[in-house]
């Protein structure tokens, strides 16, 4: 029998597959309701301290091979965020949540973290792939390694002024090619992990009968199977330069292909536009898959294949 349990930054997953940030992740009952469907735990949507409007609708479009998203972070706020978590935690977690925390100003990370302590996550996500609107040309911290080892800083600094054991790990981009350097800025800042990747892009569709982009915001983040070969090399720069654990995340649709991502360095598999393609029970069927890989490839547990490639 294979051993699909995974510890992460210290916390257990009964297998590796996680809901990403913004799939499925507007309530408490379709967070349970994931869990349900076999993940071993869920990230919330991207928290706001103050909220988020997003982007006018059309914001989607799935296609077979990539998915668009547009929808721009929208969110309630921290306060919303508290309903969330103890509906949640109802009448007990029935996996790990991970809190996905957003800002557009470095210094709310500040607040945010302290805010988000309060609600007991298991583990934090700072989402640092939002554009600095502080920066002159809005430059996401997650291309910059000082903005980004700032930003990994400051909630570190509250996470020990509050004494908290909650991990820190940081949500990385794909859009810059020094994913490594970056990822080692915000290791030597406090990050206990990552989490690879953000969507890559924007992208852009255009409707050829009306000639105009499709999306109402022009462009969307490009998810879904077209970026998996990205994700896997993201991931595996991140794992050599830090060995940290990692939440390897983008166009992941099979077992296989997650037991790639976990070859390439990941200890979680985060899993979100597939559902797109697979509906919601395919967290489940995905495990089973992996599982049936590692009994036909003599794999006991899942220890054995994180990072192997050589």
């Amino acid at each position: 029998m294979t051993n699909l349990k995974v510890k992460f930054c210290g916390v257990e997953f009964k297998n590796p597959t996680v809901l990403a940030s913004g799939v499925l992740g507007v309530t408490a009952a379709s967070l349970k309701n994931v869990i349900r469907n076999g993940a071993g735990g869920v990230t919330t949507k991207s928290i706001w301290l103050n909220g988020n409007q997003g982007h006018k609708n059309p914001t989607m479009l799935g296609t077979e091979h990539y998915f668009l998203n547009a929808v721009g972070l929208s969110d309630a706020g921290i306060e919303k965020a508290k309903d969330l978590f103890t509906e949640y935690s109802k009448p007990k977690r029935l996996a790990p949540i991970i809190a996905s925390v957003v800002a557009n100003k470095i210094d709310e990370f500040e607040d945010l973290t302290r805010a988000i302590v309060e609600l007991d996550p298991d583990v934090i996500e700072v989402n640092i792939s939002c554009p600095n609107v502080e920066d002159k040309f809005g430059i996401p911290f997650a291309c910059d390694p000082m903005q980004a080892a700032h930003a990994t800083k400051i909630a570190r600094k509250v996470l020990t002024g509050l004494k908290s054991k909650i991990p820190l790990i940081v949500k990385l981009s794909p859009n810059t090619p020094m994913i490594g350097r970056i990822a080692m800025a915000c290791a030597e800042a406090g990050a206990d992990g990552f989490c690879a990747i953000n969507t890559v892009g924007p992208g852009m569709a255009i409707d050829l009968k009306t000639r105009l982009p499709i999306l109402a915001n022009r462009v969307g983040g490009v998810s879904g199977p077209a970026i998996k070969p990205i994700a896997i090399k993201c991931v595996n720069d991140v794992w050599k330069a830090t060995k940290l654990p990692i939440i390897g995340t983008g166009g992941v649709m099979t077992g296989e292909d997650a037991i790639e991502m976990m070859m390439a360095g990941a200890t979680l598999v985060g899993i979100g536009t597939m559902v797109y393609y697979r509906d919601v029970s395919g967290f489940g069927e995905i495990v089973k898959e992996m599982d049936a890989w590692c009994k036909k490839n003599g794999v006991k547990d899942l220890k054995e294949i994180i990072g192997c490639i050589k």
